[in-house]
């Protein structure tokens, strides 16, 4: 795993959501800040 710097451009990666559709890290391009909150899941 890559370690995180800051103002460094994150790598692109493609993921499902929680309906099950893919998206690309590079569709929010251009935002101004981008959270993103990856569960393990719900026991």
């Amino acid at each position: 795993m890559d370690n995180i710097e800051l103002n460094k451009e994150a790598s692109d990666f493609e993921i499902e959501d929680f309906k099950g559709e893919k998206f690309k890290l590079s569709n929010f391009k251009g935002k101004s800040n981008v959270l993103l909150v990856l569960n393990r899941g719900f026991v």
